[in-house]
């Protein structure tokens, strides 16, 4: 992205173009994103059977994560499975959980492999001296980092417990957003809230309403 952002500016002279052709390739990055972490999701979710209760628990799960309302599941119990979809943003997402702790059968090979975290740290353009010193998952790069940090923001304020905390004053920066965020919700993008070995300082693209 760092790249294209570069080249694109001397390759087009329409700035507009230049700017639809930047905004499509963040929205194709964070697509990406999100289907690896709804996959991942579905991989860690926990289902030890296919009672309507479990399965009320399960999509309770999905709908924190993903908004409640645009959750479905549907049991198959000859295959001792769930499928579950999810419309984000007028996406739908698939996928299935297994019966059996964290799925309890393919989803171990997957979850075996856990990218390392490496530093992230950040700035906003409207105060660059000030800097939050994160994590990223190795196999997210700053740019995709970057995008996936402002949707998970994104994705934050629009909860409900980020609508509790607007409702309460709190105010809604970027500040306020690292020091609240769960754990969890960044985790599952491949974000940490905390790294301490140094990196070159990656300055947050301000955001056109």
């Amino acid at each position: 992205m760092a790249l294209l952002k570069d080249v694109l500016p001397k390759a087009v002279s329409d700035q507009k173009l230049v700017e639809k052709i930047y905004s499509a390739c963040e929205k194709e990055i964070s697509s990406k994103v999100r289907v690896e972490s709804f996959q991942k999701f579905c991989t860690r979710a926990e289902m030890p059977d296919l009672e309507e209760q479990t399965i009320e628990e399960v999509q309770k799960q999905f709908e924190d994560s993903f908004g409640k309302g645009a959750v479905s599941i549907v049991a198959h119990p000859k295959k001792q499975a769930a499928t579950v979809e999810v419309v984000i943003d007028g996406e739908v997402l698939e996928g299935v959980v297994k019966v059996g702790k964290n799925g309890n059968g393919e989803g171990d090979e997957e979850q075996e492999f856990k990218p390392k975290f490496v530093p992230f740290p950040v700035s906003l353009a409207s105060d660059p001296e000030l800097v939050w010193t994160l994590g990223r998952g190795e196999n997210l790069t700053p740019e995709e980092a970057a995008i996936t940090l402002t949707k998970a923001q994104e994705d934050f304020w629009a909860s409900k417990q980020g609508q509790n905390l607007l409702k309460k004053r709190v105010e809604k920066t970027f500040a306020e957003f690292v020091s609240r965020a769960p754990s969890k919700l960044l985790g599952e993008v491949g974000l940490k809230r905390h790294y301490k070995e140094p990196e070159p300082v990656k300055q947050l693209r301000a955001k056109k309403h």
